[in-house]
């Protein structure tokens, strides 16, 4: 009996605040490298949030956007954001269901990466926003929340749960191995169940929000929700490929090849989904022209004299054209460079397509048929740089200080240092 005593007081909880201090503590350890990445990060926040001061105290005037182009840069990038979140799922499904253990080694950076995601997405809802300040009128028993009836309700219910999911699994887990013990997959399953048909309950409720509006026709597609899941698994996986890389890189944290070949593959076949579903789109559009393809007319022919979005969104076809083919063909896409090149193709390719191509069309023509064309000051560019600012920042805090642990090399006082993760060499 007294011999376990040791064992079990190794093991006792812990004080949350020690926890907590300790990844304080590693967060603000680094080389000169890390000071100068948030620096840049912090400079960056700091100055969108001047700009978004400006936009509070003159109001969306400050911005390019119009009644009749009422949503511009910032619901294209929270469209894109949200994708990015539910794409973490493409790392949960093969780690806890598959039982991958090359992957479930990394899942924690792709629910890092999701939180980040959804962060960011929620802010760019609310700076689109005139008066965030009255966003009290949304609290149940304050103001009305206008649930189930409000597809802005559904979005606010499905983005904040995910965010919740994914904190209280990534929390529990790192907090066991901080302490030295395994999680107990009893307790944390049934949450990651939840996440993963919640992460495509996100993109979805987005879709239906976009084709709830009645005079968009543009919007109204029965595949948006498809097509929407579809391109949030191509620009997800990317943008993990090049993270995972720049981890690999600059910390022992093991990123084992598989797991990058994996989410290639992904990324790929989404790829030829998401191709496949814009033909589809572009065949509805072109084949039986009516009034109601009048967007989709503007967007990739222009229309009378009026087109700015032509040449972006034929250059994103072209971009996701090539990352397509490089990940198509096997010998091209297990060159670490065409790779990465294909990444930040499919990246920029879906931002575009699925952004300022997918959200500004809706709005052009208006619906008594003016056509007012778009594009971001800015002032918009810059608030936006600062949500981009705040996102990697949350990013590479909270991975700065979950590597160490999961490597093994911080541990809660009195435990022993649990399985090392990390390569040796």
């Amino acid at each position: 009996m007294s011999e376990a005593m040791p064992e079990q007081q190794t093991r006792a909880p812990l004080p949350f605040g020690r926890f907590l201090l300790d990844g304080l503590r590693q967060m603000l350890r680094g080389n000169a490298a890390y000071w100068a990445w948030v620096t840049l990060l912090l400079a960056l926040i700091g100055i969108g949030g001047w700009y978004y001061y400006l936009q509070l105290s003159q109001g969306l005037v400050t911005t390019n956007m119009t009644n009749q182009v009422s949503w511009g840069f910032y619901i294209a990038n929270f469209t894109f954001l949200v994708g990015v979140a539910a794409a973490a799922v493409m790392l949960a499904i093969p780690a806890y269901i598959f039982h991958r253990d090359d992957i479930k080694t990394v899942v924690l950076m792709g629910d890092t990466m999701a939180i980040s995601a959804v962060i960011m997405a929620i802010l760019f809802v609310v700076v689109d926003l005139g008066r965030p300040d009255r966003i009290w009128h949304l609290l149940p028993g304050i103001g009305r929340f206008n649930f189930p009836e409000s597809m802005l309700a559904w979005d606010v219910v499905v983005l904040n749960g995910y965010l919740l999911l994914n904190l209280v699994i990534s929390f529990y887990i790192i907090s066991c191995h901080y302490r030295g013990c395994e999680p107990k997959l009893r307790f944390y399953f049934p949450f990651v169940v939840v996440a993963i048909f919640w992460a495509i309950s996100i993109h979805t409720v987005t879709a239906f929000l976009f084709s709830a509006n009645h005079g968009r026709e543009y919007w109204h597609h029965a595949i948006l929700a498809p097509r929407f899941i579809a391109s949030a698994f191509c620009s997800g996986p990317a943008l993990m490929i090049l993270g995972l890389q720049i981890i690999r890189r600059i910390s022992n944290y093991p990123i084992p090849w598989s797991v990058i070949n994996h989410l290639a593959i992904v990324m790929t076949v989404s790829l030829q989904i998401t191709l496949f579903f814009v033909a589809a789109e572009l065949f509805t559009e072109f084949y039986n022209e009516s009034e109601g393809a009048m967007s989709g007319h503007y967007l990739f022919l222009g229309l009378n004299g009026h087109d700015a979005l032509v040449p972006w969104i034929w250059s994103a076809l072209a971009m996701l054209g090539v990352a397509t083919l490089i990940g198509t063909i096997h010998p091209l896409r297990r060159k670490v460079m065409l790779l990465n090149i294909a990444c930040v193709l499919t990246v920029i390719g879906v931002w575009i397509e699925k952004g300022m191509g997918f959200v500004i069309p809706g709005f052009v023509p208006s619906t008594i048929g003016e056509i007012h064309e778009y594009a971001p000051n800015l002032h918009e560019v810059m608030v936006s740089l600062g949500i981009w600012g705040i996102g990697l920042l949350i990013f590479t805090l909270m991975a700065k200080a979950a590597i160490p642990i999961e490597c093994g090399e911080l541990r809660a006082p009195g435990v022993k240092a649990g399985k090392n993760i990390c390569a040796t060499d």
